[in-house]
């Protein structure tokens, strides 16, 4: 079920407003477009292309699975809700939202959470169905680099993959493109004309002047001066370049767009919102007037929790109440075109009060307090020269494989967005001047990605705040590092040390940092991931994982050629032969490791390049002739003769598998602990019992012992419940044994401890709703109803604070299409192969949404 499909439910007359045609084709009236600029930055591992686990985002994986929960989802499927708290509607802003969603951030949703990706690209589609063809969609400048800082030819290539990704996920050309941080300046509309763009929007203060078109009767009208942000931002206006041509620019209503990131009132209720944009409305009888708003899409929801709310109830209400026509920019455009031209200031951005100075110089834009922004010159510098050095390799060794090295850069997001080698050999078929042999098709690779991550060191995000040694900072330079890497590997240059010595001109506000150089030194190189690390990775993983003969570390393949393991008392010791091959560069290395682990935290694992199967397994025996002693200083000897004295530990392994097996070594620990922590509570149960019943406090050695103690048996009793789900009396008998675990924590005043445990049990009740629908009406549908409601009923018995989001938007939609049907008229079907429920099983039906917080009161009294 698509989220669109989901989202379907909406169908309550009160909540439900159609624009038809006839409204949204008129020419005369208030329009409202509410733009959301969606993005965030990239955050991959240059490496890996993954992103590792970010303590700070916790309890979330990273910030972009953080904000993902907090705006991207609740958007997809914005909640109308009554005062009660119950649930009216399910809205997808995106639907009536004019919107961007950065290409780093879009390709991300697409992997890790395709049923938000699926409902916005279904919102672009059913907004353009809506606006006569026209999505709410626009595209961005590939990786939000400041456009103006940019040197010509990365100009183009931005715009261009920006354009590319776009197509990808929409399906279609974008109309208009979002420019970070609406950094623009007169080249770069050039830019943008020539690539087919048609409008942009910008801020009122970066506007110098405007005045009507020329008319027969008016051939001269007079420049009106709007330098301070005076412009009308009601009416689109048209922007003509030396060679006459032009592009349409919409500019937001700054006020307002500024109280919507900044008032912490605005978007608390559409009646607040509304009485805001009315405001801006203009009472002078103009026959048609837009009024425009542009904030972070990160605003509705991470930001400022629960306003996709208010922007729901807004497009699905509010607006039409007000007779408002909820619209996007390029939909407005279509029915009313510029009549006005426009004169821009040379070089601006929304965020800067100084041009663009907030992303080269210390301007003080962002600044925090005392801290200075000294670092940002220096910094830009050295990435442009870092720029034109690798400009300078990627021409050279660029035109010894492809007919036109630039076009194959600016072809490049193909392979970006399609890593699969099917996709790659036709790539570099169509590109190469020659057959390429197997290692030059590896150098071409390393080239092209050396030249993506030269655009990606230029992420506006590492200039925008007030240290260089923030994540953003270290960030690019990572990127940069990984560029000067390629360099090297293609053509053999050291361009290292000149950028080290550059950043040294780079100050930080942290002490012990002092400089870019430290930062880069400490921050960025350990950081670095060379193959004898995945190999090292991959052997000491392989001690607690099962890997297939062909299987993936990251953006790795591995290719496990020969593997044996073996126990000896409290050592454990794997030998194998193993090929890796980068999926991103195709670069490849045969390796013979070893990996003894020793107990608890102590691991010695060595890696050495295959020499041969003879060597091999000549290695292979001498060391498990060793470990046939169990004897620590032997197994070492034997590795040492070997491998030499180079180990990786624990350390080594990248940080996402890391934390893994050190949860899984402190398991059998934990364990130990828990059965002593039981013991304490059983042997002093009576105690505990008369401390509550006698209201004194009790000792904190035995609440604790109660709360471990009664944690790890819910623990156990989740485990058990999710193995027998296919088994109803055996799912009856685990939710008894958790109701009883919940009553005796309650008793005890325990609060329990079960951290890891809510998303098993959000998708154990996802799951089962699915099923119970899917199978629905069957014999044993209410007894599965009120199985289900138990189950929610004992979590929030024990206060685990769950997500019901997502068996919200299931139970709405099939409220909608198939529960309202059948209270409102018994003979309604929506599926003529299949019977509606009866009546008992609807009453079941609609007391299992009223659990879940879904308004069903007028369908209780029908049904």
């Amino acid at each position: 079920m698509t989220a669109a499909q989901i989202a379907s439910g909406q169908s309550s007359a009160l909540l439900n407003v159609k624009y038809d045609l006839d409204t949204l084709r008129k020419t005369t009236g208030v329009y409202i477009t509410v733009h959301g600029h969606f993005y965030q930055p990239p955050r991959e591992n240059p490496y890996l292309d993954a992103i590792e686990r970010q303590g700070s985002a916790y309890p979330y994986h990273d910030w972009n699975e953080r904000i993902n929960y907090e705006c991207y989802r609740p958007n997809v499927f914005a909640r109308i809700v009554s005062e009660q708290g119950d649930v009216l509607g399910i809205v997808n802003n995106f639907e009536y939202l004019s919107f961007n969603v950065g290409a780093t951030l879009m390709s991300w949703l697409e992997r890790h959470d395709p049923e938000v990706y699926e409902g916005i690209v279904e919102a672009d589609r059913n907004s353009g169905e809506r606006l006569g063809g026209h999505g709410n969609a626009i595209a961005q400048v590939y990786n939000h680099i400041i456009m103006p800082l940019a040197n010509e030819r990365d100009k183009y290539t931005q715009i261009r993959w920006g354009k590319a990704d776009f197509r990808s996920h929409f399906g279609r050309d974008p109309e208009g493109m979002w420019l970070a941080e609406t950094a623009v300046d007169y080249p770069t509309l050039k830019a943008l004309i020539d690539e087919g763009i048609q409008f942009i929007i910008l801020a009122p203060s970066q506007a110098e002047s405007c005045r009507p078109f020329p008319t027969e009767e008016e051939p001269n009208p007079e420049w009106l001066e709007v330098g301070g942000g005076q412009i009308d931002p009601t009416r689109p206006y048209r922007c003509f370049i030396e060679d006459g041509r032009h592009i349409d620019i919409f500019f937001y209503d700054g006020p307002i767009s500024n109280d919507m990131g900044f008032d912490d009132v605005l978007l608390t209720s559409a009646y607040n919102f509304c009485g805001r944009l009315g405001q801006a409305v203009r009472g002078d009888h103009r026959p048609t007037q837009l009024i425009c708003v542009a904030t972070d899409g990160e605003t509705f929801g991470h930001h400022k929790g629960g306003t996709e709310k208010c922007l729901a109830y807004c497009f699905q209400t509010e607006f039409a109440q007000r007779g408002w026509i909820p619209t996007n920019f390029a939909h407005y455009l279509s029915l009313h075109p510029p009549t006005w031209e426009v004169e821009l200031k040379p070089v601006t951005a929304w965020s800067c009060s100084h041009g663009v100075d907030r992303w080269q110089d210390d301007c003080g834009c962002g600044g925090g307090g005392e801290w200075h922004q000294k670092w940002r010159k220096p910094l830009r510098e050295a990435l442009n020269w870092l720029r034109d050095e690798l400009t300078e390799i990627y021409e050279a060794k660029g035109a010894d494989f492809f007919h036109d090295p630039w076009l194959t850069r600016d072809d490049y997001i193909e392979v970006i967005r399609d890593r699969t080698p099917e996709a790659i050999m036709n790539f570099l078929y169509r590109h190469q001047h020659h057959p390429l042999s197997a290692n030059e098709q590896v150098d071409a690779l390393r080239l092209l990605e050396m030249a993506r991550h030269s655009l990606l060191m230029f992420t506006s995000c590492g200039w925008f705040f007030e240290e260089i040694s923030r994540p953003e900072g270290v960030q690019i330079l990572r990127y940069a590092a990984r560029a000067i890497e390629l360099a090297g590997e293609v053509a053999g240059v050291q361009l290292e040390p000149e950028f080290r010595q550059k950043l040294t001109s780079a100050p930080s506000n942290v002490e012990s940092f002092r400089n870019g150089q430290v930062i880069y030194d400490q921050l960025v190189v350990p950081a670095r991931i060379p193959f004898e690390q995945v190999a090292a990775h991959y052997a000491i993983t392989s001690l607690f994982t099962t890997y297939q003969p062909q299987d993936k570390v990251y953006c790795y393949r591995a290719t496990q050629l020969d593997y044996q393991r073996q126990q000896m008392g409290a050592l454990t010791l794997a030998v194998g032969y193993l090929n890796l091959s980068s999926k991103i560069t195709w670069e490849s290395s045969e390796f013979t490791f070893a990996v003894l682990h020793l107990g608890g935290w102590d691991f010695h694992c060595c890696i050495q390049p295959f020499t041969g199967r003879l060597a091999y397994h000549k290695i292979k025996d001498k060391l498990f002739e060793a470990l046939t002693h169990a004897s620590v200083a032997k197994m070492m000897v034997a590795m040492t003769q070997v491998f030499g004295d180079q180990s990786f530990d624990l350390e080594n392994l990248f940080a996402e598998e890391r934390q893994w097996i050190i949860r899984q070594i402190t398991e059998q620990t934990r364990t130990s602990l828990d059965q002593i922590y039981s013991q304490v509570y059983r042997d002093n149960y009576s105690i505990l019992r008369a401390f509550h019943r006698e209201e004194l406090p009790v000792p904190q050695e035995l609440q604790v012992a109660a709360e471990i103690s009664l944690s790890h048996r819910a623990k156990g009793g989740i485990q058990r419940l999710t193995q027998v789900v296919s088994d109803p009396p055996l799912i009856d008998n685990s939710l008894s044994e958790l109701e009883a675990i919940a009553t005796e924590a309650e008793n005890m005043r325990c609060a329990l401890s079960l951290p890891e445990v809510n998303p098993t049990l959000e998708g154990l009740c996802l799951d089962l709703l699915i099923r119970l629908l899917a199978e629905c009406p069957s014999d044993t549908l209410v007894e599965e109803c009120d199985r289900l409601e138990r189950l929610i009923h004992v979590t929030e018995q024990m206060k685990l604070g769950l997500s019901f989001d997502r068996v919200q938007e299931r139970y709405f939609s099939y409220l909608h299409h198939r529960i309202v049907p059948q209270c409102v008229n018994t003979d309604s079907k929506l599926d003529q192969d299949s019977k509606p429920p009866n009546p008992a099983q609807v009453a079941a039906l609609l007391r299992l949404g009223k659990c879940l917080g879904v308004d069903v009161k007028p369908w209780l009294q029908v049904g």
